[in-house]
């Protein structure tokens, strides 16, 4: 038996399951505080008996495992939980093996190892929801680095039509400021996701996240190049989303996934459940000691 945590901006998910991604029980809770949120997952995880668990969590965060501070969320908009020690505290009270990575990069280990990258060596991730972020998975392993890619803050170029001020409180023009959920809602009303599929502010949207799919792609070479998250779910997003990045190439096809995109891009093949498949492949990774 494995443990997962998917801790998110919004909720916080908890599942115990195997190896396989097979999930066997779960539950959910909105993401509050630190001291109601961290009761409720040690109070679901003490009677589980599980071997290990790995967590996914919102960041910015500490991943770098040689670090004092490994598992502290860092300067997150989420005031609350601004230089919480996640892992520690877990650690402390479960006394069993836990380890952390970005929310981002478990999911994209997830959709690597039993998703829509399963086949493939270099797997890109992002998730376009309550924020936007990115992540790589190479021969189904996270990237061995002391930080997590930030994605979501690379610069974007602004519609002209396009006058609002960027919801992130960090930059003016990054894809999280005018690509993720509240930032959309900020431009076009809180009913935005009600939105008839042929309104102009879809076309806007989809620019701003074929330009952040656009550069990490060139950035990382990718097979896979996988997006998802809630905003996703218009459907009829995806179809936009590559005809821009189709368009930015401009015939720039110098490896073979380039000359395909229809089917390099594609949509999450576990849903919802990326980030907690991700999390209980990771738990098996950290049981045998990788």
């Amino acid at each position: 038996m494995l443990g997962s945590i998917e801790a998110g901006g919004t909720k916080i998910n908890c599942a115990v399951g195997d190896e396989q991604g097979n999930i066997f029980k779960q539950v959910q809770f909105q993401t509050t505080s630190p001291d109601e949120n961290m009761k409720q997952i040690i109070d679901f995880f003490l009677s589980k008996e599980v071997e290990a668990i790995g967590i996914a969590c919102f960041g910015p965060v500490n991943i770098d495992r040689q670090s004092s501070q490994y598992g502290t969320i860092l300067d997150t908009p989420k005031l609350a939980w601004r230089f919480f020690p996640f892992l520690q505290t877990l650690k402390e009270i479960l006394n069993i093996p836990i380890e952390l990575q970005s929310d981002v990069n478990v999911a994209a280990l997830g959709e690597a190892t039993y998703g829509a990258g399963e086949n493939d060596r270099t797997v890109l991730y992002f998730t376009i929801g309550t924020g936007i972020g990115g992540g790589v998975v190479i021969h189904k392993q996270f990237l061995n680095t002391p930080q997590h890619p930030e994605m979501g803050h690379i610069t974007i170029i602004r519609d002209p039509s396009d006058i609002k001020a960027s919801d992130c409180p960090f930059h003016t023009d990054c894809f999280e400021g005018l690509a993720s959920g509240p930032a959309i809602e900020k431009r076009f009303g809180p009913n935005a996701k009600n939105l008839p599929a042929d309104h102009p502010a879809w076309e806007i949207i989809a620019n701003y996240i074929g330009q952040g799919v656009y550069q990490m792609m060139l950035a990382y070479a990718p097979d896979r190049i996988i997006i998802g998250g809630g905003v996703m779910n218009q459907i009829h997003l995806l179809s936009h989303i590559k005809q821009n990045v189709i368009k930015k190439l401009n015939n720039y096809t110098y490896y073979p996934a380039l000359s395909n995109l229809e089917n390099t891009i594609t949509a999450p093949a576990l849903g919802d459940n990326a980030g907690l498949i991700g999390g209980l492949i990771f738990a098996g990774h950290i049981k045998k000691g990788l």
